[in-house]
């Protein structure tokens, strides 16, 4: 494989977490092309926890790279400290370049300074929200999700939502089956729908209700079968009503569109994996027919099954 250069940019007040995870998602490994760099202005960077990591990189390892991602970085001070001018000129050469841009965070605002988010939609912490929107109103600065993808320049919510970002990248890259096999070594979901409000402090949830994941566990080993609303309220042990109002407090979304996310997967999965027909891999997911696949491809990836499958399958 082609090697793909990864540059993760650490400013000084780096994130410990923002940095970790695209460090740990892009690592170099065999089966993956990505070669990745922790690249800083110094040998050192000082992180927002107090502690110092060693750089393996600099400005050039950046210029250079195919990928760019500037975790977030002194999430603590207001306004956040304007990087330095050799670091946003970086950023604005990869660019020119053509090559994709990614933050996590408040990573976001080093990409603003740059002025590579002027005329885009953009996300960070929802603690920042307001606070990028002031300071840069040539962004749209979009509050309830977990990430946006601008095609080469990319931003995610707060922290763990970097695993979000990340994931959709290597998804992007590599397909369905080298993002979800990364994302079970991490322990952590494939694929979340829904948008960082579900973060943002809400009252308690009311005593006695349990979390609905058990049933959401169930749903993913029965997507071949009709999943209705009133299924799933009845595996859970609740009435209708309250499964999707605690459906839509868990997890940002309603069912169907839930469901409809969770088969899309499988269908990826299965086009990879399998040599199964069209019309079998939308049986297996749940989505009835070809016609039916085809239809939701078309609207959530912009492309066909049968091209999904050539492009991650070469």
């Amino acid at each position: 494989m082609t090697p793909h250069r990864v540059a993760i940019l650490a400013l000084d007040g780096v994130t410990p977490l923002d940095l970790a995870i695209p460090a740990q998602i892009f690592n170099t490994r065999p089966e993956t092309p990505y070669e990745m760099t922790v690249c800083g202005l110094g040998s050192t960077v000082t992180t927002s926890t107090g502690f110092s990591l060693v750089t393996e990189g600099g400005m050039d390892h950046v210029r250079a790279a195919d990928t760019v991602i500037v975790p977030g970085y002194e999430p603590g001070r207001a306004p956040l400290v304007r990087p330095p001018e050799e670091v946003l000129d970086a950023l604005v050469q990869t660019r020119e370049r053509g090559r994709r841009v990614v933050s996590i965070c408040t990573g976001a605002f080093a990409l603003a300074e740059a002025g590579i988010l002027d005329g885009l939609h953009a996300t960070t912490h929802w603690l920042h929200t307001g606070e990028l929107e002031r300071n840069f109103p040539s962004v749209t600065v979009d509050r309830d999700v977990l990430y946006v993808d601008e095609g080469d320049v990319l931003t995610s919510a707060g922290v763990c939502c970097g695993i979000d970002l990340c994931l959709h990248l290597v998804r992007r890259d590599l397909g369905a089956t080298a993002a979800n096999r990364i994302a079970r070594s991490l322990v952590a979901p494939p694929h979340r729908d829904g948008g960082q409000a579900q973060y943002i402090p809400a009252p308690v949830t009311e005593a006695g209700e349990a979390s609905l994941s058990e049933t959401r566990s169930w749903a993913l080993h029965h997507l071949d079968e009709p999943l209705t609303l009133q299924v799933l309220a009845r595996h859970s042990g609740v009435s209708p009503r309250t499964f999707m109002r605690r459906f839509a407090t868990e997890t940002g979304t309603t069912p169907l569109q839930w469901l409809l996310g969770a088969r899309l997967g499988k269908a990826r999965e299965l086009l990879e994996t399998t040599d199964h027909s069209v019309e079998q891999v939308a049986r297996e997911c749940g989505l009835g027919t070809a016609a039916n696949l085809r239809l939701h491809f078309r609207r959530t990836l912009g492309t066909t099954p049968t091209a999904y499958r050539r492009t991650f399958t070469q």
